[in-house]
């Protein structure tokens, strides 16, 4: 009886693992076309911007796009791609999208709505978690150049200082006296389970 039931909670295990397995890899795949599909978003509004304007024939319309770009008004929804974050030498390039929510956090890098937005005078924070796109956080040093590229313009910032903190210290986010940008993920990098702590990248607008 007990060799029977040990078989049993043997299989039970293994398609637990199995399911878990799928679920991460389904998860990720999903990451990555997100990404991708809001990279080339980003690109393609770049190089509409770059491109000599035509003048729209009289029966033709301009088409709504499926992935607006820094809208006009700041009233900034829940998904919106903002722009492209790059640290040249951690080879970092990725999209950034407003929101801090769950469902925004496991696909791409997050604005912090209760931020200034990137383009904006203040404090801009952004957040990813630390296994998925912000993993190459843990070999920034001060000094690395950090560029927010942006609809309206190329956002240059120096990174100053890096800090390690606990969830719940929004000092972080203070205003401060100069123009920054703060990149938020979660410490150790290296940990099992729900991170402690919080890493903290401090940069200034250059």
């Amino acid at each position: 009886m007990n060799r029977h039931l040990g078989v049993w909670i043997e299989r039970l295990l293994f398609i637990i693992g199995v399911v878990c397995l799928g679920a991460y890899a389904f998860a990720t795949l999903d990451a990555r076309r997100y990404q991708a599909e809001q990279t080339a978003a980003f690109a393609a509004r770049e190089a509409a911007e770059k491109a000599p304007a035509a003048r729209p024939r009289p029966e033709e319309k301009p088409s709504p796009s499926s992935s607006a770009v820094m809208p006009s008004t700041e009233l900034v929804e829940t998904g919106t791609l903002l722009g492209m974050l790059d640290v040249p030498r951690l080879k970092l390039s990725t999209p950034v999208v407003q929101g801090d929510d769950d469902a925004t956090l496991s696909k791409a890098v997050g604005h912090l709505p209760d931020t200034p937005l990137p383009w904006h005078e203040g404090n801009s924070a952004v957040a990813a978690h630390r296994d998925t796109l912000f993993r190459p956080l843990k070999d920034i040093a001060v000094g690395d150049e950090i560029l927010f590229r942006t609809a309206t313009g190329d956002l240059r910032y120096r990174v100053t200082r890096t800090s390690i903190v606990n969830p719940d210290d929004v000092s972080v986010l203070d205003p401060g006296s100069r123009n920054m940008l703060t990149l938020i993920t979660c410490y150790p990098f290296y940990y099992v389970g729900h991170a402690p702590k919080r890493f903290i990248v401090h940069a200034e607008r250059e």
